[in-house]
């Protein structure tokens, strides 16, 4: 007869997670971004990169398990560049730098030869949208004077989407959403990061920006659909690894690319809503 340890089961929910553990990781990680964002605006960029190059060697190890190269090299000095040219030059400087980083990436794999050439370059472009393109986008929401403000508006849609999706899923889930992608993930989940999301959209315009309380639900609800399709995304990138987590780095959650998944999918749609809805004065 297996027994079975009744604390661990406790702090285990049906999600999966070690939920105290995955609790204190969560708030670690919040805190660091709170405190670079208050102390001085630009270590923000700082925190932003060790967690993108930490992200691309995740995803570039999983990748290499299935023999797929990376050129690793011009893939992270192109990283950096894309993060603070976005800061710094704005959306032109980042296709620039983006450009020149596929195209050196490129050239960069020619010396290996024929043999998985289309393979290697189609990840290493793959990678570069997926993680560090979308990543600048926090860049270019924190550039304008209220920056700061436009940043913490990004994280609070998110992580009330995840929180509010994770909550309404392991109370009220029952009808699968993709099962074949991700069977844990449900209907009455995602109705839950909508409405999660919509309330701090509204909270965060209406209290920060002095904005319209539309705003905010469009915000959130938008942020949503983005934050749910970027899990959904991920759990098929791991799927056909063949990976449970990208890596355990990260007690409770995996690793960072399981954590930024949503974040990634949703930056660039936060930063188009409020680019248009509210225009930076």
């Amino acid at each position: 007869m297996v027994s079975v340890d009744p604390v661990r089961a406790q702090r285990t929910s049906r999600a999966g997670r070690n939920v105290p553990v995955a609790v204190a990781v969560a708030v670690a990680l919040i805190g660091l971004v709170i405190a670079s964002l208050v102390f001085y605006k630009d270590l923000f960029l700082v925190v932003v990169s060790a967690a993108i190059l930490v992200a691309l060697w995740e995803l570039g190890r999983a990748l290499a398990s299935r023999g797929t190269w990376l050129p690793s090299a011009p893939v992270a000095v192109g990283a950096l560049a894309m993060i603070c040219g976005s800061y710094y030059g704005g959306p032109d400087v980042l296709i620039v730098i983006f450009a020149g980083t596929v195209l050196t990436s490129v050239l960069w794999r020619m010396p290996r030869g024929q043999e998985g050439f289309v393979r290697d370059v189609t990840a290493t472009i793959f990678c570069l949208v997926y993680i560090p393109f979308l990543a600048s986008f926090v860049a270019l929401l924190l550039a304008p004077d209220d920056g700061i403000q436009r940043v913490v508006t990004f994280f609070a849609v998110t992580i009330a989407s995840d929180t509010g999706g994770y909550a309404a899923g392991v109370l009220l889930g029952r009808r699968p959403m993709a099962p074949t992608i991700s069977p844990k993930k449900t209907w009455e989940g995602f109705a839950g990061s909508v409405v999660a999301s919509m309330g701090a959209g509204v909270a965060c315009v209406v209290y920060l920006f002095d904005g319209q309380w539309w705003v905010g639900l469009v915000l959130g609800a938008v942020a949503a659909v983005a934050a749910t399709l970027g899990d959904l995304a991920e759990s098929l990138i791991k799927r056909d690894l063949g990976v449970k987590d990208m890596s355990n780095l990260l007690p409770g959650h995996g690793g960072l690319m399981d954590r930024l998944d949503s974040l990634l999918a949703t930056v660039s749609v936060v930063w188009l809503v409020l680019h248009f809805l509210l225009p930076s004065v």
